[in-house]
Parts: C-alpha cells; structure tokens; sequence
C-alpha cells in the first residue's frame, strides 16, 4: 500500500518513480538496489512498453532492517478478460555479505512468485454451504504458465554483516504489479487479490 502511494505521489509531482525515490531516500543502499533493478531492466523515464503494457517499481527494506529489496514488473493487462499477465521481473537485493548466492536468489525468486501469487489469485471462497475450496487443486494459485522471467541482481558487500532476507520480495510484489497495471492501462488497484472482475471493474 505504501510504495503504491509513492508511485501515486510521484505521478501527481510529474516525477519519473524512480528519480522521485532516489530523490527522496537518502539510505545509500537503498538507493543503490534501486539503480541497479532500473538499470537492469533499462529503465527510461517516460518509456512506453506498448498498448496495455507497463511497468512497475516498488521497494522496501525487510522489517525496516534487514534485506533491501527493489522489484520491476512487466505485464500485460487484458482489457476484454481483466487477466494480467506478467511478462518480465527484474529483483534487485542487498543482503549485506553473501553466503550463498544460488540460495539468496531462489529465496528471493520464490518469495516474488509466491507474493504474485497472493496479488493475482489468492482468496478462500465461501457459499452458504462453507469454503468453496477443498484441496490445492480447487484453491486459486499461480500456475506455471503465469510465472514470468526473473532475473535477479545482488548486491554482495562482503565487509558488512549478512542480513535476514526470508521474506524481502513478499512485500515490494504487489505494489510492482499494482504500479505496473497504472502504467499499462491508468487505473489504480486497490483491493488484493486483482481478478478478472476487480480488473475490468476498475476499468470500467
């Protein structure tokens, strides 16, 4: 909810999101996870991906202590069906020293699909009978086809101390993908998780 604001503040200051963080955020290291997401992805201010395709920032420090997390989405907004899908997904982290960097990006990387799948799909369903869902099969999640590519950047300082990254990508997530459907279409999503109806309504 936070970096979706931000996003929003930036837009009502005419500030490219990137520049309006990097601006208002003196932290070196957060500065510096978000640079390296924007410049991965080659980020530039104004820069249209396409008809109903856009582009999300958010960034947040786990626990306003430990690992740095910027994430960049990609995707596609469905203007018929309300499906969104995402294309692309760029994480940049600051754990402070790396231990084992196979093991920090898998984290990181499930953690994004798992948040995603919160955003896109998660919610327990009721009738008047009780809980629709009965099992995973029934349950709403992210299935293969949905899962984007990710790519991740860390950033290794060997002289400082490691820092927890459990959950890093969880809470930058939804806000990426919430940012990046402003982008793709100008509407603001609020309400988790974005379905088919919450889109087109929004749309509508």
């Amino acid at each position: 909810a936070i970096e979706s604001f931000v996003d929003e503040l930036a837009h009502a200051a005419g500030v490219d999101p990137v520049e309006f963080r990097l601006k208002n955020l003196k932290d070196p290291r957060a500065r510096a996870v978000i640079k390296a997401a924007a410049e991965k992805v080659g980020w530039q201010p104004g820069q249209s991906l396409g008809e109903n395709r856009g582009r999300g920032l958010a960034f947040a420090q786990y626990k306003n202590r430990q690992c740095y997390a910027a994430i960049i989405v990609d995707l596609h907004v469905d203007r018929e069906s309300g499906i969104l899908q995402l294309e692309r997904a760029v994480i940049a982290a600051d754990a402070g020293q790396v231990v084992n960097p196979d093991g920090l990006s898998n984290q990181l990387e499930g953690g994004f699909v798992q948040s995603a799948s919160w955003t896109l799909k998660e919610q327990v369903d009721f009738d008047k009978s009780g809980i629709l869902a009965s099992d995973w099969d029934s349950y709403p999640i992210l299935r293969f086809p949905d899962v984007p590519k990710i790519e991740t950047v860390l950033l290794n300082y060997p002289e400082l101390p490691f820092l927890g990254s459990g959950e890093a990508a969880q809470g930058p997530t939804p806000a990426a993908i919430a940012n990046a459907v402003f982008d793709a279409v100008g509407v603001r999503l609020r309400e988790i998780p974005f379905t088919e109806e919450r889109v087109k309504q929004a749309l509508r």
